[in-house]
């Protein structure tokens, strides 16, 4: 059988995890490369704030090459695109024609991200697109994945909830409106186990941290992993190796 070739857009956290492990299951597509926006400065995944060194090990626990794309701290868009297109450009060289991507239900994104592949001539997928929410996050505790939350937006949730693993618990505890898997930005996680993993990644809880960011001038930078808002904050839990 001939695998489709991809590129599995890697964000580190619960619904990446979800979307890989059923694309597995699936076997239809042999993935290259797990890609991952670094903040360069910081040397974190961007938005997430969690270490490269716990990256690596998610990758190489994983069995997945990662491939680290570099950004400024606070990209526009312009230099969000221009790095993008090149590095697009690369893999379509290589012969891969899909980039899968974690995304549930928004739309603007999903259609951003299938304007920018077509201008090099690939194709997206979306594992778990319209998913009801609610089972995800269910689904993801029952197939024994661990994560815990390490970025919240205090619009949405207090420090409380950063370091909380995802669990039944946290699922009961999350405040009316907030979406049981954070697909409105209400909170980034980071997976340590779970099926798609040869070995638990070690991870220990460090300081909380409280940053924030200012609205960006494009609003799709969004996607290149900027705040949304003016001066939203985020309270960040950071993980030691």
């Amino acid at each position: 059988m001939v695998m489709n070739k991809c590129v599995f857009n890697w964000s580190g956290g619960k619904d990446s995890s979800l979307s890989l492990y059923y694309l597995k299951q699936a076997g239809q597509y042999e993935v290259r490369y797990l890609l991952t926006s670094i903040n360069e400065k910081l040397q974190r995944i961007s938005m997430h704030g969690v270490r490269v060194e716990l990256l690596r090990k998610q990758a190489q626990s994983i069995g997945i090459p990662l491939y680290p794309l570099l950004m400024p701290q606070e990209p526009t868009m312009e230099v969000y695109d221009g790095l993008m297109s090149r590095m697009l450009g690369s893999f379509k060289q290589e012969g891969i024609e899909y980039s899968v991507f974690g995304d549930i239900f928004l739309e603007d994104l999903k259609k951003y991200r299938e304007e920018q592949l077509g201008r090099v001539g690939m194709k997206a997928v979306f594992p778990i697109w319209k998913r009801p929410t609610t089972d995800l996050a269910r689904e993801f505790i029952d197939l024994g994945f661990k994560a815990v939350l390490v970025c919240v937006d205090e619009r949405h949730l207090d420090r409380s909830f950063a370091g909380r693993p995802i669990d039944r618990q946290l699922l009961k505890d999350l405040p009316k409106g907030v979406d049981p898997c954070g697909e409105n930005g209400e909170y980034h996680s980071f997976v340590y186990d779970g099926p798609i993993f040869s070995q638990p990644v070690p991870v220990t809880l460090g300081e909380v941290v409280y940053r924030t960011y200012q609205s960006p001038k494009d609003e799709n930078d969004a996607y290149a992993g900027a705040a949304t808002s003016i001066s939203t904050g985020f309270w960040y839990q950071d993980l030691l190796p």
